[in-house]
């Protein structure tokens, strides 16, 4: 990634734009997927210099994604804890680490473990998986009981043409209605599936376990996954819930920016997210 006009080098950073954290509030992280299509290391230079407080690592084709011992010198050079792993199970990482779905999912949570986060990201299988859609809840009970990272399986959406709904994934796209103790919920995805989110995230109550802050305007693709604060869904709603809810995890900016032109214009809506985050977040404990 080439150095914008005004812009700070590894040597000179400017100083954080999202103001510090007070002690005891959830960690805003971002998102390496909210970089594309930059790479993974620009993202970590991004968080640092915005003042996130770690990474959410997607799993892509990209070398540096699935190498802990790379991940772990881009947190400690750029001061950027990696807190959670979004394993490569979405359908343009199909190959990465292999078909098999199991051996993928372990091999992510021993990557969160080298790293010291918390949260494996997953989701529901796809139809056509059919060994994996069989076992799905029971294999992860078995999985999650061999580590301490959590499994957090997440929402996804059907597909909706007039009255029929029509969905890749199974045994269900809602993580409300599966077996599993621990659920991602994504503010973009229930956009796309015409959810209430706030509902959601009552019936979830102690199984939402992780949060991927983002925003869409209508139901049925594309999957926006916009600034928050720019599309119909509770994003700030949802923020000042979470501390009365005694909400453990963290906040994920997972944003698109793939339209930005410029490096410059990526980091103002990587900014902006981090700072409505931030202000929505503090704001409710302001008033706890």
């Amino acid at each position: 990634m080439g150095q914008a006009a005004g812009r700070p080098g590894a040597t000179e950073r400017a100083a954080p734009s999202g103001g510090s954290q007070p002690a005891g509030a959830i960690p805003v992280v971002l998102s390496t997927a909210s970089v594309f299509p930059e790479r993974t290391p620009d993202a970590f230079e991004l968080a640092s210099r915005a003042g996130y407080d770690g990474i959410e690592v997607m799993v892509t084709a990209d070398p540096v994604s699935q190498d802990p011992d790379v991940l772990r010198r881009l947190a400690d050079y750029h001061g950027i804890p990696v807190l959670a792993v979004h394993s490569p199970c979405l359908l343009i990482t199909q190959r990465v680490w292999g078909r098999e779905p199991w051996p993928k999912l372990i091999r992510a949570a021993e990557v969160a473990g080298k790293l010291g986060a918390k949260v494996v990201v997953v989701h529901p299988p796809f139809r056509w998986q059919r060994e994996y859609v069989r076992d799905f809840e029971a294999g992860l009970a078995r999985t999650q009981a061999e580590t301490d990272v959590l499994f957090a399986v997440e929402n996804i959406y059907p597909l909706r043409a007039g009255s029929a709904e029509v969905t890749a994934f199974a045994p269900h796209w809602n993580p409300v209605e599966l077996d599993c103790p621990h659920v991602t919920l994504d503010l973009s995805h229930t956009a796309v599936s015409d959810s209430d989110a706030l509902e959601m995230a009552d019936k979830l109550g102690s199984r939402l376990a992780h949060v991927h802050l983002a925003d869409g305007t209508k139901p049925g693709l594309p999957d926006e996954h916009l600034v928050p604060g720019r599309g119909n869904q509770p994003c700030a709603e949802l923020l000042g819930r979470l501390g009365g809810m005694g909400y453990r995890g963290v906040v994920v900016v997972e944003i698109t920016t793939r339209r930005a032109l410029s490096t410059q214009e990526r980091y103002a809506d990587l900014e902006e997210s981090l700072e409505f985050a931030r202000h929505h977040l503090r704001a409710a404990s302001a008033l706890a």
